[in-house]
């Protein structure tokens, strides 16, 4: 082997070895098996680029290439030309699955679930390093600086990680970096020669002139493997950065047993993603003391910073958990309050840096390490500290204010009030304009605050939708005020900022809206019922809790004019998606009607009538060469389209009235289906169950609740088929499929319809089939093909 393919291979193995450090950060270690073979054929189409020789730059490209392609053929096989060959959809669907990942990363906690965006962000990542590392080391020929792109792929595994192995991370992507600095260091004396000086060696000796400088180079290499891993356990320890542990937490704390500071990153980058999980996941699982749990919301943190774009939580002074937490600040004695006891198992996947409480406290007893932060009453893990598989128990106030008590709330004190209620020069001025318009008649501050929670959640014209982006930027609000769509983040954000404008103190508290009773008499907090809702601040009663999101969550009694009901949010709520987007340009088929459209009842555009010919026309024997051709000129662009009208058409058509002909006709229907939804930008993922598919399809597609049913209708009948041992028929299902078609019409572009007309993605079909059966007739050809046999008496 030559000392450049020699070196190539150290530089391969380097960044694998490199590479094991990610291993912490995600639950299955399989993609490391997957990525072996990738980084062989990328090193070997570099080996072979330079053996051929090309260029330096070519070399580069040429491995380049190949990489894009090997992503291309492991992610998005479906989405390219031959499977292989990257297109426009394909780096469209690449970029959709890198986004995926970037969710997947801010949601889940350490180690993560491998879903198909996280591995791409590691399999691509590493791939990536590889390439630097065998263009600097192999092909300029300088391992040294090669160590730049390994330190930087440890440096990210070791920033999230918090395990206790890193140590062991370390010292094996170090021995790759020594390897390759060893075989770069042969390779340099394999050019040179015998390395002159020594005494002379005895017969059968080893040669002293390359022993020499292979000892100094293991022992140099020795040495500082040993400082690297001295000097930062002699150096003081570093956290609270944004790449601190527990993945989905907010916030770290840092101090001793007596004080210390909390610094807390933004807590919103998940709460979206955890609103539109399909995997709904209890997060905790809570034993109360009270039967109404209509209150009992979980608090993690309050945003009381606001620059005019987002909230965000403030850094302050932590102290040590005391055994009897304070009164809530404005709490006065006249107000009626009861203790609660509440008893909180979080689930084993779940590592929040922050405790989430019933609010306001009064006791809890956690063990390990927690901090205080008397300010917004939470309790902050310090060092590293989550709830991942804790149980703690909280005593808090259930504060029953009656609607005079706040409307006869005195000023605040004015620090208070100097504090809560800045709002940045930033804001536009329709904010407060359209705060004073809704409360314009009010008396007190509380009345201007119910007034705003009844424009959000009652008579605004408001509704709840999850998909809405959470948006930047000063003009954030006023958008959300003209087009009246968002979720929880959105009206809290709006109603604490208009409150601010009212010279009402207010800041934004994120948590859980109270979760679902179960059978056993414990209550179920899941992923779905991650909330934020705007708090109030009245003189003697406190900080006080309003909810402006429709839908969600449940009213506070103080704020209605009615007695109210004990009625629970709906769990499915977060789920539904109402938004869709009209298209900008009008025809006559998108000036119809949603509704109207899944009932087939739009009126479409008459054909062209064909002209008639005249007296001075061609002659018949041209038209029997003229009509063929145009009939295949149409023909050959319009296949597609054609393939998929006679497939559609033989699915959802008739079928034999027998137990095998309502089962064939199931599954055909649901191929269609699962087609359509294809042809409409959603890929089909065959790792899912039927169920579990119409689910994704309802989501992704933005499907009204009707058209959402008949997809579940479709999946039920499929399950039946599937599963049961006496199906019973469905009927309808072919009506269910084309109403669903033509709900996913009217949600998607007109080029999306355009292009699920003319060139239907599930067109791929056609080729796998081709291929099929051409390797099908291989095999055969080569079964009854004769063997080969030499002629008597010939030698091998």
């Amino acid at each position: 082997m030559s000392g450049r393919a020699r070196l190539a291979l150290c530089a391969a193995a380097a960044t694998l070895m490199a590479s094991c450090a990610l291993l912490p950060l995600v639950a299955e270690p399989t993609w490391l098996l997957q990525l072996v073979p990738l980084v062989a054929v990328q090193t070997g189409v570099g080996a072979a680029a330079r053996r051929v020789p090309l260029g330096r730059p070519l070399t580069v490209a040429a491995q380049a290439l190949v990489t894009l392609m090997l992503l291309t053929l492991v992610f998005a096989r479906e989405h390219a030309l031959a499977g292989l060959i990257p297109g426009p959809d394909t780096f469209r669907y690449l970029a959709e699955l890198l986004q995926q990942g970037s969710d997947d990363v801010s949601q889940y906690a350490i180690p993560a679930p491998l879903t198909d965006g996280i591995k791409l962000m590691l399999i691509g990542g590493v791939l990536l390093i590889g390439l630097l590392v065998d263009t600097i080391a192999v092909t300029f020929r300088s391992a040294a600086p090669a160590g730049l792109p390994l330190l930087a792929l440890y440096s990210v595994a070791a920033g999230l990680s918090d395990g206790a192995a890193d140590w062991l991370w370390f010292l094996v992507a170090a021995a790759g970096y020594l390897m390759l600095l060893l075989a770069e260091g042969r390779d340099r004396l394999a050019q040179w020669g015998r390395v002159f000086g020594g005494a002379p060696r005895s017969p059968g000796s080893p040669d002293p002139g390359v022993a020499a400088p292979v000892r100094t180079g293991r022992r140099i290499g020795a040495v500082a493997l040993g400082v690297a891993l001295l000097v930062p356990a002699a150096l003081p320890a570093m956290q609270g950065g944004l790449l601190d542990a527990a993945g989905t937490g907010v916030g770290a704390g840092n101090g001793n047993g007596n004080g210390g500071t909390i610094s807390a990153v933004n807590p919103l980058v998940s709460l979206r993603d955890s609103l539109n999980t399909d995997n709904d996941r209890r997060v905790l699982s809570l034993r109360t003391s009270t039967s109404d749990i209509s209150d009992l919301y979980l608090r993690i943190v309050s945003l009381d910073e606001f620059d005019g774009t987002t909230w965000t939580p403030a850094r302050r002074h932590v102290v040590g958990v005391p055994d009897e937490l304070p009164t809530p600040v404005g709490l006065g004695t006249d107000v009626k309050r009861g203790k609660v006891r509440t008893t909180v198992t979080a689930a084993d996947w779940y590592a929040q840096n922050w405790l989430p409480m019933p609010y306001p406290p009064s006791e809890v007893k956690v063990a390990g390490r927690w901090r205080y932060e008397p300010v917004g009453m939470t309790v902050v893990g310090d060092h590293g500290q989550s709830t991942r598989g804790e149980t703690y128990q909280v005593t808090s106030l259930n504060v029953r204010p009656s609607a005079e008590q706040l409307a006869d709330a005195p000023e605040p004190p004015a620090a208070l009030e100097r504090e809560y209620t800045r709002v940045p020069s930033s804001l536009p001025k329709e904010v407060s304009r359209t705060a004073k318009e809704i409360t314009s008649g009010a008396k007190s501050h509380y009345e201007e605050a119910v007034r705003l929670q009844d424009y959000f959640a009652v008579n605004g014209g408001f509704q709840y939708d999850t998909q809405v982006k959470v948006g930047r930027g000063p003009n954030a609000i006023v958008n959300f005020l003209e087009q009246k769509e968002g979720f929880c983040v959105h009206f809290s954000f709006a109603m604490a900022a208009m409150a601010r404008t009212l010279g009402i103190p207010a800041r934004v508290a994120v948590g859980f809206a109270p979760g679902t009773p179960q059978a056993d008499g414990t209550v179920s907090v899941s992923e779905r019922d991650a909330h934020a809702w705007p708090e109030l601040y009245f003189e003697g009663i406190g900080w006080t809790r309003f909810e402006p999101t429709p839908t969600r969550g449940t009213t506070p009694s103080y704020t209605q004019s009615d007695t109210p009901g004990d009625a629970q949010p709906d769990p499915a709520l977060p789920s539904k998606n109402a938004s869709s987007e009209p298209s900008a340009a009008a025809s006559p088929s998108e000036s119809c009607a949603n509704e109207l459209r899944r009932l087939q009842a739009c009126d479409s555009p008459s054909a062209a009538a064909a002209p008639h010919p005249g007296n001075g026309g061609p002659s018949p024997w041209w038209w029997l060469l003229i009509v063929p051709g145009v009939l295949v000129a149409l023909a050959i662009p319009l296949s597609p389209l054609l393939w998929r009208a006679r497939t559609r058409s033989r699915r959802l058509g008739g079928h034999a009235r027998t137990p095998e002909g309502a089962a064939a006709h199931t599954l055909a229907v649901w191929q269609e289906l699962t087609d359509s939804a294809w042809d409409h930008g959603i890929p089909p993922d065959e790792s899912l169950t039927p169920r579990g598919a119409a689910a994704r399809i309802v989501r992704l597609g933005h499907l009204d609740p009707a058209a959402g049913a008949s997809v579940h209708r479709v999946a039920d009948a499929v399950e039946q088929v599937l599963y049961a041992p006496r199906p019973s028929p469905t009927a309808g299902l072919a009506q269910d499929v084309r109403q669903v078609v033509g709900a996913l019409a009217g949600n998607v572009s007109t080029g999306t319809r355009l292009r699920a007309l003319f060139l239907p993605r599930s067109a791929a079909r056609v080729l796998w089939a081709v291929s099929a059966r051409w390797s099908a007739l291989r095999a055969r050809a080569a079964s009854v093909r004769p063997p080969l046999r030499r002629p008597s008496g010939q030698r091998s």
